[in-house]
């Protein structure tokens, strides 16, 4: 037969404590609120919070101090104490540490991580209102909680050998940050406000000149910040442009030509209706032709419009109106076309088979790319030339950054969840959390935690 205080301890998760009293508070916006009245254990009495010592007794507090607990069915639990400062040698004066709850905090150590995990599943009005507390005490538990399961966030430093480089913004504006991913272990290892070189540069520092030989290769866009630390602090790795880019580069291109394209075609159909307009008198066949005209002017502003998805895809995946729209265009606008066909050539050029292969084929895109008379072109070719040696490399090692792009997705959900963030440091917490092997353990759960990593290959 379990006892009363003995089922409280197991249903509260509360170990290493007696219980002395429970009781029904009332309270002006509740019915009642639980409180729980005990102490820890005498060997866990008198610790310091901070180096785990046991120090002599300075003086005790006269008033109960309530730590928030998970609810009961709906209503609130609070667990009452009244703390004891100790003397630390080394602190000082400081209240002593308690085995249900961080230093500094009003909530059990049970309550700190159902926050941080709803925080990371949904949206934080739901997270507010269930938890019934402030957004901001959620983001101070999260810092809490990630400060317990990851005492020594520097370990992740240890043992770079692959990492991709990225930013990726998270307010309105021009406020972003940057992540560093390490590829093998599939975690983000290291994320700070900005995206410069000195950004950059704190993580690079932050290294042992054994941490900095131990990497080989680094992966990113063509930010030049990234090249200029590289060349600073690593000038030993293999600097590799991620593909997925570059093909953006040509994309790019290819879009402000399509624009220009529509804008000339549009400017050619309002000038036929001008002239239209300006006769009278009864239809001739110069009439006709002029409807002619009128119309093929009209499909061919109307085709280029709706060529986002023919020009951006590859041929193999078009669909039937889709090949339609690129053979109109192929027999109406040769630039636009000859601009789509060099596209693709680069894009060809990132599966190559080997990399003599693909010198070969850039050689060959130079050529084509800076002879095709279109200057958007021509400057992606002066681009591809200066970052040749790295698109090289993408090919000779297969990596890419899209573990770094995946990794970007989810930040800027979590962002979206959480209606912005006002303190950085939580938000960051959040990310080292949510995009790392880390487990959020969850109260009774028998010592299994939730998984908040996806894809993960470090157990």
């Amino acid at each position: 037969m379990v006892s009363m205080k003995q089922f409280i301890k197991k249903v509260l998760n509360v170990k290493d404590c007696v219980i002395e009293d429970v009781r029904l508070s009332p309270r002006y916006n509740e019915p009642f609120v639980i409180q729980i009245v005990l102490h820890p254990k005498k060997s866990l009495q008198k610790i310091c919070p901070h180096c785990g010592r046991k120090c002599p007794g300075y003086d005790t507090r006269t008033e109960f101090k309530k730590w928030r607990a998970p609810d009961f069915n709906g209503i609130k639990v609070e667990l009452c104490y009244k703390p004891i400062r100790v003397l630390c040698p080394v602190h000082g004066v400081v209240t002593a540490a308690v085995p249900w709850a961080f230093h500094d905090s009003s909530f059990t150590k049970d309550f700190d991580m159902i926050s941080t995990f709803l925080a990371m599943n949904i949206n934080k009005k739901v997270a507010s209102e269930y938890l019934r507390v402030d957004w901001h005490t959620i983001g101070r538990c999260i810092s809490r909680v990630r400060k317990y399961l990851e005492p020594n966030p520097e370990n992740r430093l240890d043992s770079l050998v692959d990492i991709g480089i990225d930013e990726t913004s998270f307010r309105k504006g021009h406020d972003y940050i940057t992540t560093v991913i390490d590829h093998r272990r599939n975690i983000i290892v290291w994320a700070a406000e900005g995206h410069s070189i000195e950004t950059l540069s704190k993580f690079f520092e932050l290294l042992t000149p054994e941490q900095r030989a131990s990497i080989q290769t680094v992966t990113g866009d063509g930010a030049k910040w990234i090249d200029t630390c590289i060349a600073k602090y690593i000038p030993h790795a293999t600097r590799v442009i991620d593909a997925f880019h570059v093909v953006g580069w040509a994309q790019e291109a290819l879009d402000k030509l399509k624009r220009d394209r529509w804008r000339d075609a549009l400017q050619g159909l309002r000038e036929l209706q001008a002239d239209a307009q300006r006769k009278r008198g009864r239809p001739s066949l110069e009439d006709s032709a002029t409807t002619k005209a009128l119309n093929e002017a009209k499909a061919k502003v109307n085709n280029i419009k709706g060529s986002t998805y023919a020009l951006g895809k590859a041929p193999e995946n078009l669909t039937e109106k889709q090949k339609q729209k690129l053979e109109f265009i192929a027999n109406t606008d040769k630039q636009l076309f000859r601009a789509y066909e060099l596209k693709e050539q680069l894009r060809l050029i990132l599966h190559s088979e080997s990399v003599l292969e693909a010198k070969a084929e850039l050689d060959s895109f130079f050529w084509r790319a800076t002879h095709s008379r279109i200057p958007y072109f021509k400057e992606l070719a002066y681009k591809t030339r200066r970052h040749e040696d790295h698109i090289l490399n993408t090919i000779e090692t297969g990596l890419s950054n899209a573990r770094v792009e995946s990794y970007n997705n989810k930040i800027k959900l979590f962002i979206r969840k959480a209606y912005g963030f006002r303190n950085i440091e939580s938000m960051i917490d959040l990310i080292m959390l949510g995009c790392s092997n880390i487990f959020i353990p969850l109260p009774n759960r028998g010592g299994m935690g939730i998984k908040v990593a996806a894809n993960s290959s470090v157990h």
